[in-house]
């Protein structure tokens, strides 16, 4: 009950900032557009259709991993997850609370990213990959709602979320197979992409546009993805009290 009760609030709240969901759905599709620019000046030989939903999926990543951050710790400095705490509110309940309250706005960053992608850059998959393909970049988003949340848990403020931005985006650019397949890269690095999200997100869109895929192929990685929502919720639980 608690949990629905912080959800309804924290969507009250995002309706509430309409500068903000403005914000959170023009950007990654205003990025998908210069993406599309950068992509007709690359020679007709690079293959540039096996690189447009990674990268989309990536952005999605990128912005729902920052935005989340920012609005949990100025619900910090705001003193609002401490009088929750005082209140008697259970730390799994406030974390869950603030997941379901982001999951509206992660499913329509997730569907208006996908659909702008496959507009401009004139893919032709079919009903299933599409919905498939909506289905991985939806739970990225919401992995990283929760990774949000997590670093949040060790922020005083905003400008505490950036130091955070580079250890965490950067490698996710380089390692997780985004620009180069995993198996190039020297073995330590290969591991520390395997532990990072974007890495299985990114195996699983890799196999389901090729003509021919089985879903039973990218079933381990569904499942570490799926995986990385309960994790992360846990480890956000866990630390959440010891930073107020």
């Amino acid at each position: 009950m608690n949990t629905l009760i912080i959800a309804k609030r924290v969507i009250k709240q995002l309706q509430g900032d309409r500068r903000f969901l403005v914000l959170s759905i023009i950007a990654p599709l205003i990025i998908i557009y210069f993406l599309k620019l950068l992509f007709d000046a690359f020679p007709p030989y690079v293959p540039v259709t096996n690189y447009t939903i990674p990268i989309s999926a990536f952005i999605v990543h990128f912005l729902s991993f920052i935005l989340c951050a920012i609005l949990l710790v100025q619900e910090r400095t705001r003193g609002t997850l401490e009088r929750m705490l005082i209140s008697g509110f259970r730390r799994t309940s406030i974390i869950g609370g603030y997941t379901l309250g982001y999951f509206g706005l992660a499913t329509l960053q997730a569907a208006a990213v996908l659909f702008e992608s496959l507009w401009l850059f004139d893919l032709n998959y079919g009903k299933e990959t599409i919905f498939i393909l909506f289905i991985v970049i939806w739970l990225l988003a919401v992995v990283s709602v929760m990774l949000g949340i997590f670093v949040s848990t060790f922020c005083r403020h905003e400008g505490h979320v950036f130091p955070f931005i580079p250890l965490i985006i950067l490698p996710s650019v380089f390692l997780t197979g985004l620009i180069i397949d995993t198996n190039a890269l020297p073995g330590w690095a290969a591991f520390i992409g395997k532990c990072l999200p974007l890495h299985y997100a990114v195996n699983i869109i890799h196999e389901i546009i090729k003509p021919e895929y089985s879903l039973s192929d990218t079933f381990k990685d569904f499942a570490f993805l799926t995986g990385y929502i309960f994790f992360l919720w846990i480890l956000a639980s866990l630390t959440l009290k010891e930073t107020e």
